[in-house]
């Protein structure tokens, strides 16, 4: 029986445990096993999926792999993937594909969010920034496993979505909408996110840069150049999932255009206001969500990896501290969550992302929380590199 590898790594042991407490007991499957895993419906998401959630998942598993040389994590990946596909890539009622789908192009309509209630406020439809970052999870398979069809999968995705969520393409500078029906026929939030100019220009060169090819998704990356020339200079956030997927997405650029590098130093300084003059992360944890602030982690680790480790001395030590806030509660005992974030079905999306915080790669963190573990996290511009 081959099985993962046992480990005595305290956090890795937290990683494997916050994905199984989303994902079942996928350590103990064979590798046989796991190449026809069915993913269990999570707690919360239309038919137990969520396209963010599932987005970490796979780059979690991507990440196990990596770091355990576990070939069953790489299989759980590509099953999630294949399930995500086969839920959100159709209608609510399961029926049909989204209009514009095809057997031979499942993306060629989008993906649902996966909301729980079809309509409403809150209701189901197409996220922009959810796409983007379900492209980048695709795209970091198809570097891991050396298949090309997953980064084509996600540049079918681009193109399907993008004339959709960008609008008046032809005038200098077009604009945005935050979220579309589900059949991306109309808009339901009309305005442009803080985010989504950055993370399409950004995931979509990643795209065009793998797939190899300088002219595939040009276009789109010239409309999302434009809009991000007009706003960069005066990004500014005070919210700390946007403070730090902002410094996830820019490090990926930040040693190559200066506007990138210049939007990270800004959020960072923004960071610090919240952090340190605001003391934002000292109010007590029920007026706070952990989600959330799995996400800052996640960017200060990786904004760290590009720039001078000791200049954001005092943000690494921030992450460090946001974790063991939120692990007293038991956020990473396995199985452990507040009532009032299972009453809103935060589990699963709480549980992936405390394990892409905890994770971040590179060799500075490796030694600072398990100097015998290398980890490799899917999410960081030196995977693989």
């Amino acid at each position: 029986m081959s099985t993962a590898p046992d480990t005595e790594n305290s956090t890795l042991r937290k990683f494997i445990g916050a994905m199984e407490d989303v994902y079942g007991p996928v350590s103990t499957l064979t590798a046989t096993e796991a190449e026809s895993w069915t993913p269990p419906p999570a707690s919360s998401g239309h038919l137990g999926r969520y396209l963010w959630t599932d987005a970490f998942g796979v780059l979690n598993f991507i990440t196990l792999y990596h770091t355990t040389k576990s070939i069953i994590y790489l299989h759980c990946a590509a099953r999630l993937i294949e399930t995500v596909h086969t839920v959100l890539g159709r209608t609510r009622a399961q029926d049909k594909q989204l209009p514009g789908a095809s057997p031979d192009h499942p993306l060629a309509g989008g993906l649902r969010i996966g909301k729980d209630d079809e309509s409403g406020p809150d209701g189901d439809g197409q996220y922009h920034h959810y796409l983007t970052l379900w492209m980048f999870a695709l795209n970091r398979m198809s570097v891991a496993k050396g298949e090309a069809r997953y980064n084509e999968l996600a540049i079918e995705l681009a193109k399907a979505i993008h004339p959709a969520f960008v609008v008046n393409r032809d005038a200098p500078r077009p604009r945005m909408r935050w979220k579309m029906s589900m059949d991306l026929s109309q808009p339901l939030v009309s305005s442009e996110g803080n985010l989504d100019p950055i993370d399409g220009y950004v995931v979509f060169s990643l795209l065009q840069k793998t797939a190899g090819d300088g002219t595939i998704l040009q276009e789109e990356i010239n409309d999302y150049k434009r809009i991000v020339d007009t706003k960069w200079r005066i990004m500014e956030s005070d919210d700390p999932l946007d403070l730090g997927m902002t410094l996830w997405t820019v490090h990926w650029l930040a040693a190559e255009e200066p506007w990138a590098f210049a939007v990270m130093h800004r959020a960072e300084g923004d960071l610090r206001e919240l952090a340190f003059v605001n003391r934002y992360f000292e109010y007590p944890l029920e007026r706070r969500l952990a989600f959330r602030e799995f996400g800052t982690c996640l960017g200060i680790q990786c904004a760290s990896s590009v720039i001078d480790v000791v200049e954001n001395e005092d943000l690494i030590k921030l992450a460090f501290k946001i974790t063991e806030q939120w692990e007293k509660p038991g956020i990473g005992s396995s199985g452990k969550m507040g009532r009032s974030m299972e009453r809103q079905g935060l589990k699963p999306i709480t549980k992936v992302m405390y394990a892409a915080a905890l994770v971040p790669g590179g060799e500075l963190f490796s030694q600072s929380i398990a100097p015998q573990v290398q980890f490799f996290a899917a999410f960081r511009r030196d995977f693989l590199s």
